[in-house]
């Protein structure tokens, strides 16, 4: 089971032009240098990227080593998304894994049609995206191109850590930042990016507390910081704005 003691945990790595098999050996020598209790975020799609000319083949992997990730997940929760097929769709699927099982799954609801995701993947509803409940934590998630819909905002408010697992370029690295800043800000919460840092990706990955302040570094492949549930407390006292 994991420990009281949640550290605070965000990934970015690159892993476009890599293999599959390389990619979970990154994310795994990642994951297995937290401490118990760390709550883990990685990038999206980060174990077979965009590869759209290898997506059925990459579908396949991913079921495979489903049981690989789960076992990397003991003692810790790990939130990732992976390319899956159901019923002849193919889903970008975020998934939670924690304590060694699969715990929350839900296809990505809004596609980035800049992109063409929406000529491969099939888009899910709005109404999936909700908070869940884990070890006492609310934790939700917005997807990638879904931090940018404020509608979607709205269904992460209260929660105490909002998850956004991203494949963000250089190009809107100060508009990923910003968005997230807002995020935390406006829900008085913990907000963990995670992001590509292949070579035209914005790397950016972050965790911002409560109050806005930013635990970043570029060069890093794990940004890390400890949860603290009594900043969120204190936070929604000294600024009430009726979050609790």
């Amino acid at each position: 089971m994991m420990t009281s003691n949640h550290q605070l945990v965000a990934l970015q790595f690159q892993y476009a032009t890599k293999s599959f098999e390389e990619n979970f050996e990154t994310l795994s020598r990642l994951v297995k240098n937290t401490q118990e209790g760390s709550i883990i975020l990685a990038p999206e799609l980060c174990l077979s990227g965009y590869d759209y000319e290898h997506l059925d083949a990459n579908t396949k992997r991913a079921q495979h080593f489903l049981p690989q990730i789960c076992e990397l997940s003991k003692a810790r929760l790990l939130a990732l998304t992976i390319a899956e097929k159901q019923e002849g769709k193919y889903y970008n699927n975020v998934k939670i894994f924690f304590d060694g099982r699969e715990i929350y799954s839900r296809p990505k609801a809004r596609l980035f049609h800049l992109g063409d995701e929406e000529k491969y993947f099939t888009e899910g509803t709005d109404e999936t995206i909700h908070i869940i409940e884990v070890a006492g934590i609310k934790i939700a998630i917005l997807l990638c191109f879904e931090l940018r819909f404020l509608e979607l905002w709205e269904r992460a408010k209260g929660a105490d850590i909002i998850f956004v697992p991203a494949y963000w370029s250089k190009k809107r690295k100060y508009q990923l930042q910003t968005l997230a800043n807002g995020l935390a800000i406006m829900n008085q919460c913990y907000v963990l990016v995670a992001n590509s840092s292949d070579e035209n990706m914005a790397s950016n990955a972050c965790i911002i507390d409560p109050f806005g302040d930013i635990t970043k570094d570029d060069t890093q492949e794990r940004i890390m910081t400890s949860f603290d549930r009594a900043l969120i407390k204190k936070m929604r006292r000294y600024i009430n704005i009726g979050l609790d």
